[in-house]
């Protein structure tokens, strides 16, 4: 007798529920898995070939320059720089170097102002040039005070300026003469600042320690009047490039 077909139907679904499933090679995750090691091993390439090109590059080159040299600029050197590029706007290099006489009075040298005095011209970055300690006539204090001949107190001036040994200097840089009088004071001492040499050692005009050269023509007068040829010295010094540009 010929099978029913639901005795067919029947037999077909028990067959294909005996047949083993079907193995699939790359399932969902190990295929996540094998993009994510491809993605990693191209980015190591990557990595590697771009660190290889810049360790050639000129841009690498010249960082590794760089660095190399980065120490020598934290070095301090004992002798400064004279060829800098500032030195040509120096106002040190398009004006002239003046010299200034400048004379400590005998009440000065007496109360032992010499030091002091001088330290302020050192201290200020000016050279000097020559120095002597001298007793001077009154004919050579009449012609250094010629100007002031016909004021009333010539004569008493004469007279304090032969009371005693002279310091007589030369002093040397830029603007010497103006700022010589500067450093100096105001004639009269009340008038000075303190600071300045008559504003910290002096109260009365008549006592007011010290003498400046009031412009650059005198300064070569009064320097040619204490100074013989050859007493004014010529050098550098050793501080000119510390204080100058």
């Amino acid at each position: 007798m010929a099978p029913t077909g639901s005795a067919s139907a029947a037999r077909s679904q028990g067959e294909e529920r005996q047949q083993p499933p079907r193995k699939q090679f790359f399932t969902p995750p190990t295929t996540i898995s094998l993009l994510a090691i491809v993605a990693l091993v191209l980015a190591l390439v990557y990595q590697h070939l771009h660190y290889r090109q810049a360790a050639f590059s000129p841009a690498a080159a010249l960082d590794q320059t760089l660095a190399s040299s980065t120490s020598s600029l934290f070095q301090i050197s004992s002798v400064p720089p004279t060829d800098s590029p500032h030195s040509l706007k120096s106002p040190a290099n398009t004006m002239s170097t003046e010299q200034t006489f400048i004379a400590i009075k005998p009440d000065g040298v007496q109360r032992g102002l010499v030091g002091p005095i001088i330290s302020r011209f050192e201290q200020r970055g000016y050279k000097l040039a020559a120095i002597k300690l001298v007793s001077p006539s009154k004919e050579h204090l009449e012609a250094h005070y010629a100007d002031l001949k016909d004021k009333p107190f010539f004569p008493s001036l004469i007279t304090y300026m032969l009371s005693g040994p002279i310091v007589a200097m030369v002093w040397e840089g830029l603007d010497a003469v103006k700022t010589g009088r500067a450093l100096l004071g105001a004639t009269n001492p009340l008038a000075s600042q303190p600071g300045t040499i008559r504003g910290d050692y002096a109260i009365v005009t008549g006592r007011n320690v010290c003498h400046g050269s009031d412009s650059v023509e005198n300064a070569k007068k009064e320097i040619a009047l204490w100074f013989k040829e050859g007493d004014v010295i010529s050098y550098k010094s050793a501080q000119h490039d510390w204080i100058y540009e």
